[in-house]
């Protein structure tokens, strides 16, 4: 019975991976639902500075933000969100055969480009292709912080405010639900004019300035930046979640039938070794 011992413990050592993974996809159940609750709280919020911002220019025409217009700079900018672990399918691979694909038409119009990382996969994978990482921002944890992104992200902004590149763009993953999460690479810089379209509505409201218009448009044109990528983290955190609690539920589904398969091996296993004892017993009897 060695092939039947070595059979019960291949069902023992799945039975440790099913609780396992039984025990991620239901954390992952748990941190999903605070992670999409997060994500749309934040959404507002984006919406009402876009609002203001696309009001403000409206009332001052002759003020322009260099967020508002391009340059003539050779290089490009790219914000890469991923996550800092594993184990949640394809999502990763997805966004990152996206930023692949991005970089590749870059390289192949002779334009250079700087990339700021968003998580450890990101970065293991800019540094893998060789990218030139300008600053990076990893071991977010559950909830995403502001104060963690903008030093790294300010270094991309102020790039661009300053004429070193001429576009910036944000990758990420957008959740759309707990089945489906999409791959995105969006331009985030120059604000395209549909973007910052005033909504027409409502009222049209006249504002007071302190301390005055050009610098509350700039103070605000940032914040709106910010919130974007703020939003992005939180739409890759909410589709993590979910790609993890469904990775988690096929893989212990898979174990399940695993198990299944290797323990009517073992009784086939079983059966025949028992059968063979049976006939030897009888063997030895009848030569007697």
């Amino acid at each position: 019975m060695a092939a039947g011992k070595e059979i019960r413990g291949k069902i023992k050592s799945v039975e440790n991976t099913k609780k396992i993974t039984k025990a991620m996809e239901m954390v992952a159940a748990s941190k999903m639902r605070k992670a999409q609750d997060r994500m749309r709280a934040a959404r507002p919020f984006s919406e009402k500075v876009r609002n203001i911002a696309a009001n403000l220019g409206q009332a001052n025409p002759e003020y322009v933000h260099p967020f508002m217009k391009g340059n003539d700079a050779k290089e490009a900018g790219i914000i890469v969100v991923t996550t800092d672990k594993g184990l949640c399918g394809g999502m990763n691979t997805n966004v990152l055969r996206a930023v692949t694909n991005q970089l590749r038409e870059w390289q192949a119009a002779g334009v250079q480009t700087q990339a700021v990382a968003i998580g450890n996969k990101g970065l293991g994978f800019l540094n893998r292709v060789g990218a030139k990482v300008v600053a990076q921002s990893v071991g977010l944890g559950d909830t995403p912080h502001l104060d963690k992104l903008i030093g790294p992200v300010k270094v991309l902004l102020d790039a661009y405010a300053e004429g070193k590149i001429n576009t910036l763009y944000l990758a990420y993953t957008k959740f759309i639900n707990t089945m489906k999460q999409e791959s995105v690479v969006e331009q985030l810089l120059p604000l395209s004019s549909e973007r910052m379209q005033a909504d027409k509505s409502g009222p049209s409201w006249d504002y007071i300035y302190e301390p005055d218009a050009q610098s509350v448009i700039d103070e605000l044109l940032v914040r709106y930046v910010e919130s974007l990528i703020y939003q992005a983290v939180a739409e890759n955190m909410a589709s993590e979640q979910s790609a993890r609690m469904v990775a988690m539920k096929a893989a212990t589904d898979n174990a399940g039938n695993v198990i299944n398969e290797l323990k009517l091996v073992y009784n086939k296993t079983r059966q025949a070794a028992i059968t063979k004892e049976l006939s030897e017993i009888v063997a030895g009897a009848a030569a007697v």
